[in-house]
């Protein structure tokens, strides 16, 4: 898909369409853009986990764990499920995992 050229000759309501997917966008990557949020993004790439398990695999804090959570689950990043007393985690949508093949393509695939 070509990137989109915004030209003088856009119309008012074509321009608050772009204005608006900038904003959400932005949202979106300040979202992201946190280390921590990031790597727990990277966990849910692969599936469902509950907080217990990412604490053990990012080697954090409940308390930390937590926070980043509720950050993505406001930016709708993450969907909660409860299971007895266990809070299971999943990503919402596919964007963020879509967004992390390329980062890691760009990143992480040095080979």
């Amino acid at each position: 898909m070509a990137f989109p050229q915004i030209g003088s000759d856009i119309s008012k309501d074509q321009l608050g369409k772009v204005v608006d997917n900038v904003t959400e966008a932005s949202a979106f990557l300040k979202a992201i853009s946190h280390e921590g949020r990031m790597r727990i993004l990277c966990h849910l790439v692969s599936g469902e986990k509950s907080v217990t398990e990412l604490e053990t695999l990012l080697g954090a804090r409940q308390a930390a764990v937590s926070q980043q959570l509720s950050r993505l689950r406001l930016e709708g990043l993450v969907t909660p499920r409860r299971e007895g007393k266990a809070i299971y985690y999943r990503l919402a949508d596919d964007k963020p995992r879509r967004v992390l093949e390329v980062v890691y393509s760009l990143f992480c695939d040095k080979g």
